[in-house]
């Protein structure tokens, strides 16, 4: 995956050849009808978008609806002035029926621009761009090219992975391939970590965020170069959402709001380490279950998964791991800390999660209060990491440079600085290894995205066991002996 400052003025190009689009068709069409489609979307005061489940696009958590998809037409939506309706579809060919049928007014699911689309609908600017990845299972034989594909390979139907095939094989005719519109790609990756399958594609940025949570996929080769992410209009409607759309992501570009949840969904998860992640799921399975309960027990109000994840990246949840700058134990406080914290032995997990637990929502609550979440949580990070004073200088220098002081995807930016003297000499509190915060948080967020995801599957796959016991206990509860004639009824005549 290109590095953001690339991707983003890709982006920003592509976005500006949208705008000049956009001039010509508002100048040089015939005029609206007496309702456009924009009309008919601020009269009843809401807009259907079409997405699909998932955790790229829209999902359920904790919380209420998220997903990249669904936060940037809410956006969308709030520009507009009108309520946002999520009209889901569980695969593609569900999908974009509904937008030729007129049931949604776009489709915002992290669509790819091809040329079969673009002959069917028109394109919002481009926000984001993805490459396609060949994977297999980790310990087989990796390939290397098209001609190195033996086994079974399946693709999801009616996606940009199968068109690209279809074109490939106009030059390799010995390609092969199934399609399927039961499995989304997600699930191919699990069929091909179960061994059901040998081979699927991904696209990058879904393989980024699942390897969090299967280490074991593996990339094979590149399949298909980078092609931009947009979303679809349908083109039997007049031009005036498409319009607007392009009015909108022009804004979004230029306030950094597209920036900022590209980092929240996309950013901490673009390098990835197959040793490390193994290493933490192990130790989620073997060592956390001895101290889970001590970080729900002092979790401050806060996730206890995230407090857990900080506690991973300090001391691997080693009670009595040190360090050469003198901090120690789980939550790796300093003396003056612990005291503050009223810690008596950093060397005892409980007292040490306690303290690290209070000290970390001492430092969410020292953040200026117009900083939302999450920004204001990797903030505190950071202050956890480098100090208040240093990641205050940073958010100064930030300001200096016209950048947003209070977002994080801003702020990372300029912390490195703090190690160059011609930015340091000029703060208050002078040097700092800068990158480290920097690092320390993206790592944090990484472990705490793949905890949380086994927490829960954790949680689904008891409930599940509790109801499957507690439908058998109902039957044998309610079983008995029918009485003979009762029986001979049921066996037939």
């Amino acid at each position: 995956m290109k590095n953001k400052k690339e991707k983003f003025s890709y982006i920003k190009w592509f976005t500006l050849g949208f705008f000049l689009l956009a001039v010509t068709l508002i100048s040089g069409c015939q005029p609206l009808k007496e309702t456009s489609g924009l009309e008919r979307i601020i009269a009843r005061g809401y807009v259907n978008v079409g997405t699909l489940f998932g955790p790229n696009s829209y999902y359920l958590d904790a919380h209420g609806p998220a997903g990249f998809e669904y936060e940037l037409a809410q956006k969308y939506a709030d520009y507009l002035g009108v309520e946002l309706k999520v009209v889901p579809s569980y695969n593609l060919e569900e999908l974009f029926p509904k937008l030729d049928s007129g049931d949604v007014d776009f489709l915002a699911a992290g669509l790819a621009v091809t040329p079969k689309r673009l002959a069917r609908y028109n394109f919002a600017p481009s926000y984001d761009q993805v490459s396609q990845k060949l994977v297999f299972k980790q310990g087989n034989v990796r390939p290397r090219a098209l001609k190195d594909l033996t086994g079974s390979f399946m693709v999801t139907s009616s996606s940009s992975h199968a068109e690209n095939l279809v074109k490939l094989k106009e030059e390799h005719s010995e390609l092969s391939w199934q399609e399927t519109s039961e499995l989304d790609s997600e699930e191919l990756l699990v069929k091909v970590l179960e061994g059901e399958l040998d081979y699927t594609v991904s696209d990058s940025h879904t393989l980024a965020i699942n390897r969090r949570y299967y280490p074991e996929i593996s990339i094979g080769f590149t399949i298909k170069e980078p092609e931009p992410l947009a979303w679809l209009v349908s083109k039997e409607q007049d031009d005036s959402i498409l319009a607007s759309l392009i009015e909108f992501f022009g804004q979004v570009h230029q306030d950094g709001t597209l920036l900022a949840l590209d980092d929240k969904y996309y950013g901490h998860v673009e390098q990835f380490n197959y040793v490390d992640t193994r290493m933490f799921i192990r130790a989620i399975e073997k060592k956390l279950p001895k101290y889970q309960d001590l970080f729900v027990k002092h979790n401050q109000e806060l996730d206890w998964r995230l407090l857990a994840a900080i506690s991973y990246q300090e001391s691997h949840w080693e009670p009595h791991a040190r360090s050469y700058t003198g901090v120690r134990g789980m939550m790796m406080l300093t003396l003056a800390t612990a005291k503050q914290m009223g810690i008596k032995s950093r060397l005892d997990a409980e007292q040490s999660i306690r303290g690290g637990a209070k000290y970390f929502k001492k430092l969410i609550n020292r953040m200026p209060a117009r900083i939302p979440v999450p920004d204001r949580i990797w903030f505190a990070l950071a202050s956890y990491n480098v100090g208040f004073g240093h990641l205050n200088d940073a958010r100064i220098i930030t300001e200096q440079q016209g950048g947003d002081p209070d977002r994080w995807v801003e702020v990372k930016k300029r912390l490195p600085l703090l190690k160059q003297k011609k930015y340091y000499k000029h703060t208050k509190y002078g040097y700092a290894r800068g990158d480290e915060p920097v690092n320390y948080v993206e790592n944090i967020r990484r472990y705490y995205d793949t905890l949380t995801w086994m927490d829960d599957k954790a949680k689904k796959e008891r409930m599940l066991n509790e109801a499957v016991k507690s439908d058998e206990t109902e039957l044998i509860e309610g079983s008995g002996e029918l009485e003979p004639g009762k029986q001979a009824s049921l066996d037939g005549d």
